[in-house]
């Protein structure tokens, strides 16, 4: 599931709530636990029909808790499986207070519905925290920490013939050349507009990593080379295109340039991204500015830089 872009501020605020609110949740359901064990009266805001937001966690799922998330598929999971938890905890509270008896299935799917809630909090909070600390701190894409497992999970896909998976190496022409003319705020303002674009622009399912220095990596599940080749080309055109300034006075651009390849399963990940990076060598020998896929007439070693 992907976790939304976001500054690492208001992720990181994102991730306080999420635990603070989980502690809250856990709270609660040791007191209903207590309550029905020891036939306590209840608390009347977890009886009614609207329960679900009558408690702290409820107040602030439905306030504002989850609005840079609102958009992941397990933050609905997490709105579905509290208000469900809230109608079984209700049937079982009404029971005890009118003195009949709680059947064993209701105290089932009660539990049942707690043990789910508290495996969609912990999912979501994990998937932020991995974004949060694996993610390339200029850039926002995410760092090379987590590439290797990332292409290795892919390539066992690709393995079983679940789908082809795309790689391509991009590099920023004559970035050195920027920094040299315009001062390095110029060339890191050139890589957050440029990475952050391409995140935008991407499939939700794609990924990008900043390989080091101008160079990242981006890995595009489910494409073929001709899908791969169309998806980096529009990607090169946008990013030419692009305007940015230096000191608010002079306006300059950067064209970029990719290497194509295939994640190939019959051989390591490390020496698929050679290919990559070889393809992005040949591109820049041949010009910049363009999209070059690798074939068996490259050199098999890593390419140097141009």
């Amino acid at each position: 599931m992907p976790i939304p872009t976001m500054p690492d501020e208001k992720m990181r605020k994102a991730l306080k709530e999420l635990e603070q609110a989980a502690y809250n949740h856990e709270q609660w359901a040791e007191m209903i636990y207590g309550t029905l064990i020891c036939r306590l009266t209840p608390d009347q805001r977890d009886i009614g029909d609207d329960a679900h937001r009558m408690c702290r966690f409820g107040q602030w799922y439905y306030k504002d808790g989850m609005t840079e998330l609102e958009h992941h598929p397990g933050v609905a999971e997490i709105g579905l499986e509290h208000e469900r938890m809230h109608q079984h905890a209700a049937r079982l509270l009404r029971a005890s207070v009118s003195g009949d008896r709680i059947e064993i299935g209701d105290f089932e799917r009660f539990v049942t519905a707690v043990k789910r809630l508290r495996l969609e909090l912990a999912t979501v909070q994990r998937e932020l925290a991995d974004a949060l600390f694996n993610l390339d701190p200029l850039t926002g894409t995410r760092s090379r920490t987590s590439m290797l497992t990332s292409l290795r999970e892919q390539r066992e896909l690709v393995k079983r013939g679940v789908q082809p998976c795309a790689l391509a190496m991009m590099d920023l022409d004559h970035f050195k050349a920027i920094n040299d003319k315009y001062g390095h705020a110029a060339g890191d303002k050139v890589l957050i507009g440029f990475a952050r674009h391409i995140i935008m622009h991407l499939r939700p399912y794609d990924k990008i990593f900043r390989f080091g220095g101008e160079e990242f990596l981006i890995f595009m599940p489910d494409a073929d080379l001709k899908a791969g080749h169309d998806i980096v080309d529009r990607l090169r055109e946008e990013l030419g295109s692009l305007r940015f300034d230096a000191n608010g006075k002079e306006i300059f651009q950067v064209t970029v340039s990719f290497g194509l390849t295939l994640l190939d399963p019959d051989i390591p990940v490390e020496q698929s991204i050679d290919r990559a990076d070889n393809a992005l060598y040949v591109a820049k020998a041949m010009g910049r500015n363009r999209v070059i896929a690798w074939n068996d007439s490259m050199s098999a070693s890593p390419a140097a830089s141009v």
